[in-house]
């Protein structure tokens, strides 16, 4: 772990490793990746059953193996514990009543001159969305992704999950009934993503894909864009913590972890003029680590991708927490709403001392989808948006095209463009 001051010599070095952090070495599997694509794309299912056998070790037997049935759906989810079922339904009527206040709206400016102006705000037909697997499976993701996509209207949803020896996670399945989904996948990595981008026998072809993955998902989804949309290049999980010295030094260091646990890959960071606090938390992530069930990971993530900076000031901290543009960037402060408008580049921001970023993964309402290694400073969180489209709308009256039709012609004389001048001087009367 970095554990540092920013007046040290050796600060420099160690910050410009911190920002680095997310950078995923995407050339190293790009020709793996590409050869993947290129087979879905021309042997279809073919290619896909061949690709499950290596990487998911299970045979389909046939093009339906591939499809998860409404009916596992359903008993999946009527065999989940009641008390589970009932925090599934809270997370998705948050989630839902959150997302539906991002939806665009389509309007109209009406002129004078009868110049009416405006834009159409409209669903992509149809959506594919990964949902990761194998070490660990996300009911959370999924919810994150179907309910912005289901608020945007999106009437076709596609999910795509990988099945380690064929066996489905049965709380992702309980999920998938709770949010209606019907067609969901046992297809996983570049694979998924070629699949729903070029479509097969099976699997149909979609308008966009969204949803994280490993460095081969990645890869994959920033490949096919241009042939679909995408959300955006999400690398490993990270948290990013400004703390005064009011902040619980127990409660930063489990918050800490609640990344590290992610993998080993996943970002720790605490930034703070406090270093009191600092020592006191590199304390307890000792006394935390000793207690979780992934520890080796965690461990893993904080002793490489860690890091405790203590600053001469809040200021400070809070520029330095810009540079880096967290995923997630909890505030534990004083007065945490004070120190908001100077907060530019972050995921998700989590205020106050109750706000621990997991009530974020889960439960508040907000998209855990995230912009990752940062990336924030030019991506937002997975929203309704990222399932529409806008059209703008434009009409003009005789009267609005008299008015400023010579000026458009003009400038179209000056282009070059002779078609685009006579097209609208035709239309214009004395």
């Amino acid at each position: 772990m970095i554990f540092t001051n920013s007046k040290s010599s050796s600060f420099k070095a160690d910050f410009d490793e911190l920002l680095k952090r997310g950078k995923m070495d995407i050339e190293s599997v790009s020709v793996i990746v590409g050869n993947i694509i290129s087979e879905i794309r021309d042997e279809k299912n073919d290619a896909l059953k061949r690709h499950i056998v290596k990487f998911d070790n299970w045979t389909p037997k046939s093009d339906e193996d591939l499809k998860i049935s409404v009916e596992a759906m359903e008993k999946a989810y009527n065999n989940i514990d009641n008390k589970l079922k009932d925090s599934l339904h809270l997370a998705y009527e948050r989630i839902k009543s959150y997302h539906e206040k991002q939806k665009p709206k389509s309007w109209f400016d009406t002129e004078e001159n009868g110049t009416i102006l405006g834009q159409k705000a409209t669903a992509v037909d149809s959506a594919g969305l990964y949902i990761p697997g194998g070490k660990a499976a996300y009911p959370s993701s999924l919810l994150m992704n179907v309910i912005p996509a289901q608020v945007a209207g999106v009437k076709n949803i596609v999910i795509c999950t990988p099945t380690p020896q064929n066996e489905p996670n049965e709380l992702l399945l309980a999920a998938c009934h709770l949010c209606g989904v019907s067609e969901v996948y046992k297809v996983g990595g570049a694979s998924a993503i070629a699949a729903m981008a070029y479509g097969t026998q099976t699997i149909p072809k979609v308008d966009v894909i969204t949803g994280p993955g490993n460095i081969f998902v990645a890869t994959a989804k920033k490949m096919v864009f241009g042939e679909v949309n995408i959300d955006m290049i999400a690398g490993p999980s990270e948290i990013g913590i400004l703390a005064d010295d009011s902040a619980n030094p127990s409660h930063m260091a489990i918050d800490m972890l609640s990344q590290a646990e992610h993998d080993e890959m996943a970002s720790s960071i605490l930034i703070t003029p406090s270093q009191k606090l600092a020592d006191e938390v590199k304390i307890e992530l000792e006394t935390w680590l000793k207690k979780l069930p992934r520890q080796e990971i965690a461990r893993e993530s904080i002793e490489k991708r860690g890091a405790i900076i203590v600053t001469s000031d809040m200021q400070e901290a809070v520029a330095l927490m810009n540079e880096i543009a967290p995923e997630h960037l909890e505030v534990a402060t004083t007065s945490p709403f004070e120190l908001l408008p100077s907060i530019k580049h972050a995921g998700a921001i989590f205020l106050g001392h109750n706000t621990p970023e997991a009530i974020g993964d889960y439960i508040a309402g907000p998209n855990h989808t995230l912009p990752t290694g940062g990336t924030a400073k030019f991506y937002s969180p997975l929203g309704v948006e990222n399932f529409m489209k806008k059209s703008s709308i434009i009409y003009f009256s005789q009267k609005a095209i008299n008015e400023i039709g010579s000026e458009c012609a003009l400038i179209a004389n000056t282009e070059g463009l002779t078609a685009h001048e006579e097209s609208v001087r035709v239309r214009l009367k004395s």
